[in-house]
């Protein structure tokens, strides 16, 4: 099995690392970046725990990802959403909420919002549901996560209320 020597920026600090061909970007995050809140949902590609984003705010599935391919690019996982120590206005809206209950989907609800609300500042509450497609949460029945990224969406566009 072939390895390559890669760069992978995740979130703001650059890694040189050397990874095996086969070796997927959440594989990588976690066992050799020791970066736990991107999470192992299903392996496949739907339920979007693994998902993160990428330097055009594109929200991936880092568990179809192979990690060789993201040779300098910028990553950027949930817990790289917040500043210093100051949340970014979709986790604090999912906790004001109540959008987290077991919390397992939650990075990966996270990081979908904020590509959604990247591309779509404004998105109505079907367009909500359809930009969180392909995540799953099997607690919240999705209302409070919907709600929380509406609240989220008004706060970043200063209209809190």
């Amino acid at each position: 099995m072939s390895k390559h020597m890669i760069t992978l920026n995740v979130n703001g600090e650059d890694h040189d690392i050397v990874v095996a061909s086969n070796k997927t970007l959440l594989e990588v995050l976690r066992e050799q970046l020791n970066m736990p809140d991107t999470k192992y949902g299903c392996g496949t590609g739907e339920c979007g725990a693994c998902s993160v984003l990428l330097e055009d705010n594109s929200a991936i599935n880092s568990c179809l990802t192979l990690a060789a391919t993201m040779d300098g690019k910028k990553i950027t996982t949930a817990s790289g959403l917040e500043k210093g120590d100051k949340l970014h206005p979709v986790q604090q809206a999912f906790i004001d909420h109540a959008a987290v209950q077991c919390g397992f989907c939650t990075p990966g609800m996270v990081v979908k919002s904020v590509s959604l609300l990247a591309k779509n500042p404004r998105p109505t509450e079907q367009e909500i549901r359809e930009g969180l497609e392909g995540s799953i949460c099997r607690c919240t029945g999705y209302v409070k996560i919907v709600n929380a990224v509406e609240a989220a969406s008004k706060a970043m566009a200063g209209t809190a209320g």
